[in-house]
């Protein structure tokens, strides 16, 4: 389990397919995805999850959201490792509505990235975000992440983000001694 300032990141569970399906099936939620609502019964997604959960992927490592009180509110994760270039993309979505514009997301988000340069040798996180979602823009921009480049797919455009492990070690030495850390302009 991962501690963060407002949430747990715990391995997932066969108990939180049944949110996971409610989120992916909420088409508000996915177009935050640039995904169509999933079109799985709910008995085929609890399925497809559990085996999912037995035989995880070498290069995705997946973590549930809790609230410090326990109540499951949103899933992350990191994928497409490359221990080659030393990097990976992460993805997070808080799922509970309740839970928006509170700061959940933010530290989430921090709290997947201190795991992640504190347990791998990864270097740099990426992530790519719909352009439009300026919400999503400013969480990651609260976590260091700064724009790098544009990509297109599927009729989407998103904007990619990224944050190396100097900078991320730079802001949170920063905030430890009470002072903003330097990072890269994030205007570009």
């Amino acid at each position: 389990m991962l501690k963060g300032d407002k949430v747990l990141l715990r391995q997932k569970r066969v108990s939180d397919a049944d949110n996971d399906y409610t989120w992916r099936c909420d088409p508000d939620l996915t177009v935050l995805d640039a995904a169509p609502p999933l079109r799985l019964s709910r008995r085929e997604y609890v399925a497809f999850s559990t085996d999912e959960m037995r035989y995880p992927h070498t290069y995705r490592r997946r973590f549930a959201i809790d609230s410090a009180d326990g109540e499951h509110i949103g899933n992350c994760m990191y994928f497409d490792i490359d221990d080659t270039s030393q990097q990976a993309e992460i993805g997070v979505m808080i799922g509970n509505r309740e839970y928006w514009d509170r700061g959940y997301g933010t530290d989430a988000v921090r709290t997947l990235v201190r795991h992640i340069f504190g347990t791998t040798r990864i270097d740099r996180v990426y992530l790519k975000t719909l352009e439009w979602n300026l919400r999503a823009q400013r969480c990651f921009g609260k976590c260091g992440f700064v724009k790098c480049g544009r990509a297109s797919k599927n009729g989407h455009d998103f904007i990619i983000m990224e944050l190396h492990r100097r900078w991320f070690e730079s802001q949170e030495a920063g905030e430890s001694a009470g002072s903003q850390a330097t990072i890269p302009d994030q205007s570009a």
